[in-house]
């Protein structure tokens, strides 16, 4: 295991409102209202790279981020879904889940860029609820999480 920095928000907190988890990574909610049912996928141990992880728990890990794209798919209809791991900020293995719509404010560039608009119309965020329960039916029943980087 890759030694935790001392200020890695993804060591120190959950990064958003759990939604579902196992012994090897968690989904959390980001509350942001520009882009409702952007989620992460979080590593629960402090690692750098994909790489750095076991064959199995990379597959495992894309497979959690490819049920949460399902998910919000299914129950936001974007028009399109955004995958990124960058991690330059935060150094720790996490993959962001982002539904992007035409009229959001940074589309077509990413939602860390320049906003092209300032009136948006997009849909309300998800439920919480609704979120948990379509995850837990692709995933299975969430896990208590083994947050070893804590």
């Amino acid at each position: 295991m890759t030694e935790p920095s001392k200020i890695c928000e993804l060591c120190i907190s959950s990064g958003g409102e759990l939604v579902w988890g196992n012994t090897l990574c968690h989904v959390a909610s980001i509350a942001d209202p520009d882009y409702p049912g952007f989620c992460r996928v979080i590593l629960n141990r402090h690692e750098l790279e994909m790489t750095d992880l076991k064959e199995d728990e990379q597959q495992e890990m894309m497979r959690v981020v490819f049920a949460v794209e399902a998910t919000l798919r299914k129950l936001l209809n974007p028009d399109k879904i955004n995958l990124a791991s960058l991690g330059n900020m935060t150094p720790h293995v996490h993959w962001h889940v982002i539904p992007r719509w035409h009229e959001d404010r940074c589309f077509p560039n990413p939602i860390w860029g320049s906003g092209q608009r300032t009136i948006i119309s997009i849909p309300a965020a998800i439920e919480t609820v609704r979120l948990k329960e379509a995850l837990a039916d692709l995933l299975g029943e969430p896990m208590a999480a083994s947050r070893r980087c804590l």
